[in-house]
Order: structure tokens, then C-alpha cells, then sequence
């Protein structure tokens, strides 16, 4: 099996354009996608779990008497969790340990605890930090289970405080995800609903009879799901409307090629639009790896998936050396990058926009997305320019802490009374003045 990769020459007339032509991932929202899901969410919020029952009957083919019946109860997550094998048990146990130790560390280190300072005239100034009362996190369902989402989206929200983490799972033909279910048990789920899609969207935004409403929805699912979010937005808060799934690695040449052929294939095997690429600035090293994709590949049993992505959307990139690589990963802005290379430190401190960046021949990203502790939801389609890992902070707002003191009132007053004549707004300015002797 020979994979027809595209290999480009960054010293190329042209090269940014191409570039450009890759990289580029239009969503393309169907508008019958939209209109279908701006429709499942009206009629929900009309009719709550009347419309939640059909359409969980309609597209994943279970009948329930009522949306009570479709909740799974601790006691069931609890009893998924204890039937795991042991070592799978102990995998996502210290997984789970691992992700909550660093967003633990993480809200030490972010600012979670607010502020308050003293002005000389005695005002006092600053801001506080408060959890959300409720979230809601979708976990995709049916051949697609990702238990480690379970643990990335719920396991910071409860380190942020949240009081109550409401999780959505679809379970098409009733088959349940035992491992989803223990995963649950472990990060510290409070409700679980086997219901999926838009409806399920529409649920923990405008809430029924039997599933509250929540303040923020996150985690990944498909693209009913994400049309949902996008039409929610504003009413409650969402993570992001992710793309497909990217690794950029930067090599300088020295690292096993079939590592590097291995990691490519870990993110090409999500999807047919997963991307992959590669940076490097020795042509004979590229050789290399482009070698050893193409004798590994029919091992791999996503391996039709793998070629689709890789010669749709992957590259293999030469460079002039590795500092004209770093300046590429900025223009990519990529989901993943991985820096394989000596002093990889060196060279990530010319990258501004990735999402998560692994350093060195031994940080593969596949451990980010298990174990290594940082989370795995990441900005995609370049949106790492502005934009950050799912956070302990993205389960959190601010209150701006404003105590004016009788001196303070003196100064604040006459500089807002002004400000405010200019603008027209005489209320505002008189409402100043009044604190004023």
C-alpha cells in the first residue's frame, strides 16, 4: 500500500499559497443540518420531554416511557466502574489522577482566588472568582466512546467548583459504554442521560420537566451537535465548535522515522479530514519516513481511514532549518505540535499559537490525549491564535469588585461627572455629582 502524500519545498515559488490551499478547512454547514437542528431545538423547548422521547426513539432506536427511565443512576456508573478489568480500572484511574492533579495545580497557578486591593483614599478595588452552578458535558456515543473526554471535560469542572456536572451520552440501540460509565463514576458525574444530538443540546440549554437547565455545555459530538451549540450560544456558554483533529511535528532529522510515521497515523486514523504534517529540514530524513508510512500503514486497522486523511489533507514538509519551521508552526497554529528534536525547549520558545505542544522524541502525543494531565479539548483550524486548552478557568467567572470610599467618591466623581456630560448622559453625570460635597 503506497500513500500519494503531498511533499513540498518551503524554498518553493508559491509554497505559502500552497500551504495555504492544505491548511484550509472550510466547515461548510450544511444548511439543511441547521435548519433540522435550529428545528429539534424548538421543538424541545416547546415541548420538552415529550420531544426529547421521540427524538431518541427516532434516531437512536430506544423507547422509553419517560426521560427518568433513560437517567443511569450512580449506583449503575458505580457497578460499570467495578466490573472493568483491573488493569483497565487501574489505566483510567491513574489517568484520572493525573488530569485532576494538573488542573488542580492549574487553578492554583491561574488566578482562581480573585483579588482585593486598597487604594490610598481607601477604595477598595479587585475581583471574584466563582464557579458555575451547572454544567453539561456531551459525550459522543455509539461506535465512537471516548471515555478519556469524559475525564477531560468533568474532572476541571469539579476542581473549579462546580456544583453539578451533567453528562450526555447517546446510546444508540440501547447499548451502553460501560467504560464511558466508569469514566463517569471517577471524574465525579452527578446525573447521567443516555440521550445524544441536537435534543440533547436543546435539553441542557432550555431544560424539561426532568433535565435542569445548565450554564455551559461542552465536549465534543457530531455535526447536529455542533450546529446546536452554535444556536445556544449566548443563551448558555459553550467550550468551542472544534475541527477535525491535527498533529504538526517539527523533526530536526534524528528521531526514529517510525516514530514519527506512528505519530502522524495517530491522528490521521480520527478521520478522513484528520490532518497530519511534518516539518523538517533534512529531504533524505523525509525520504525516511515517507518510507516507513508506507510499510506500516497496512498493519493498521483504520488503515483505509489513515490513507484518506494522510492523501487528502497531510504533508511532508522540507524547511531551510529548523528556525524556518518554527516560523511555519506560527502560520499553522496547529491543534498539536510536537518539536522532536534536541533542546526542544529552544525551539518552542519561537512558537507562539499551538494548542498543547509536546517536547522532545519522547512526548507523543497520543499520551496527551490519555494521560499526561493537560487537557486534550484543543482549539483547531487554526484558532490556536486566540484561543486555549479546555481549562479550569473555562468553568469559572469573574465579578468585578468595586467599593468606593466617601474620598474616593470626591475624585471618581467629578472625573465620571465629565466624562459622562460628553457622552450626553446627564443621569449618569448627576448620579455622580449627588456623591459629591
Amino acid at each position: 500500500m503506497t500513500i500519494a502524500i503531498r511533499k513540498l519545498d518551503a524554498a518553493d515559488v508559491g509554497f505559502e499559497q500552497t500551504l495555504s490551499a492544505v491548511l484550509a478547512f472550510e466547515a461548510g454547514e450544511d444548511e439543511a443540518i441547521d435548519r433540522a437542528a435550529a428545528a429539534i431545538l424548538a421543538d424541545v423547548k416547546q415541548r420538552g420531554d415529550a420531544a426529547v422521547l421521540e427524538y431518541t426513539e427516532r434516531f437512536d432506536r430506544v423507547a422509553a416511557a419517560s426521560v427518568q427511565a433513560l437517567e443511569i443512576g450512580r449506583d449503575a456508573m458505580q457497578h460499570a466502574l467495578q466490573q472493568l478489568p483491573p488493569e483497565r480500572r487501574a489505566a483510567l484511574e491513574a489517568a484520572a489522577d493525573r488530569v485532576r492533579s494538573y488542573h488542580e495545580r492549574q487553578k492554583r497557578e491561574c488566578g482562581s482566588d480573585g483579588f482585593l486591593y486598597t487604594e490610598p483614599d481607601g477604595t477598595v478595588l479587585g475581583q471574584k472568582v466563582t464557579p458555575l452552578d451547572r454544567v453539561g458535558i456531551y459525550v459522543p456515543g455509539g461506535k465512537a466512546a471516548y471515555p478519556s473526554s469524559v475525564l477531560m471535560n468533568a474532572i476541571p469542572a469539579k476542581v473549579a467548583g462546580v456544583q453539578e456536572v451533567i453528562m450526555v451520552v447517546p446510546t444508540p440501540d440501547g447499548v451502553q459504554n460501560q467504560l464511558v460509565l466508569a469514566a463517569a463514576a471517577i471524574a465525579g458525574v452527578d446525573r447521567v442521560f443516555t440521550i445524544g444530538g441536537a435534543q440533547a443540546v436543546a435539553a441542557l440549554a432550555y431544560g424539561t420537566a426532568t433535565i435542569p437547565a445548565v450554564d455551559k455545555i461542552v465536549g465534543p459530538g457530531n455535526a447536529y451537535v455542533a450546529a446546536a451549540k452554535r444556536r445556544v450560544f449566548g443563551i448558555v456558554g459553550i467550550d468551542m465548535i472544534a475541527g477535525p483533529s491535527e498533529i504538526l511535528v517539527i523533526c530536526d532529522g534524528s528521531t526514529d522515522p517510525d516514530w514519527i510515521a506512528m505519530d502522524l497515523f495517530s491522528q490521521a486514523e480520527h478521520d478522513e479530514l484528520a490532518q497530519s504534517i511534518l516539518l523538517c529540514p533534512d529531504a533524505g530524513y523525509i525520504a525516511q519516513v515517507e518510507a516507513s508510512i508506507n510499510r506500516l500503514l497496512p498493519d493498521m486497522p483504520r488503515r483505509e481511514v489513515i490513507q484518506t486523511s494522510l492523501t487528502n489533507r497531510g504533508a511532508l514538509i522540507k524547511v531551510r532549518d529548523m528556525d524556518a519551521a518554527c516560523e511555519i508552526a506560527n502560520l499553522i497554529a496547529a491543534e498539536h505540535l510536537e518539536i522532536s528534536a534536541e533542546n526542544a525547549q529552544h525551539w518552542a520558545d519561537k512558537v507562539r499559537h499551538a494548542g498543547a505542544m509536546f517536547l522532545g522524541r519522547f512526548s507523543s502525543e497520543a499520551l496527551g490525549d490519555y494521560c499526561a494531565g493537560p487537557n486534550h479539548v484543543l482549539p483547531t483550524s487554526r484558532t490556536a491564535r486566540f484561543s486555549s486548552p479546555l481549562g479550569v478557568y473555562d468553568f469559572q467567572k469573574r465579578s468585578s469588585i468595586i467599593q468606593v470610599s466617601a474620598a474616593g467618591a470626591q475624585t471618581l466623581g467629578r472625573i465620571a461627572a465629565e466624562l459622562a456630560h460628553g457622552e450626553g448622559l446627564q443621569a449618569h453625570a448627576r448620579s455622580a455629582e449627588l456623591r459629591l460635597k
